[in-house]
């Protein structure tokens, strides 16, 4: 008998990036009892949308929504994801660090504009 697990965190990825698909299948692996559900944002817009989330930013910022429905992106949604895993745990507080997060947040753009752009999506 299959029993149903909660959804937690919805989580908006980008299925076109490997790197992104590559990130899911670990954190299923992990956590496969987590209930997270996860949306591949591509040809979404309409969804995107009625959910509060600009599409373009989605490309370039993860997004996930909590149980009670607030939305979060960027370093403070990999925290909520990282929250799952308890040796992510610690990685999860850092990244929000005042004095990382900015960092990390350019870092994180960049990436994603080139890979964006080599993909011919950018």
């Amino acid at each position: 008998m299959m029993t149903e697990v909660a959804i937690v965190l919805t989580v908006f990825y980008d299925g076109g990036c490997p790197r992104c698909r590559r990130d899911r299948a670990s954190f299923e692996r992990w956590a496969p009892e987590v209930g997270v559900y996860w949306c591949d944002i591509n040809g979404q817009e309409t969804r995107l949308r009625a959910e509060g989330i600009d599409p373009a930013l989605a490309l370039r910022s993860l997004h996930v929504k909590d149980a009670e429905g607030a939305l979060w992106h960027g370093m403070e949604a990999y925290r909520r994801l990282f929250a799952f895993i308890w040796w992510l745990r610690p990685l999860g507080w850092l990244i929000t660090r005042s004095w990382v997060s900015p960092w990390l947040t350019w870092l994180y753009r960049r990436w994603v504009d080139r890979r964006l752009c080599r993909q011919g999506r950018g």
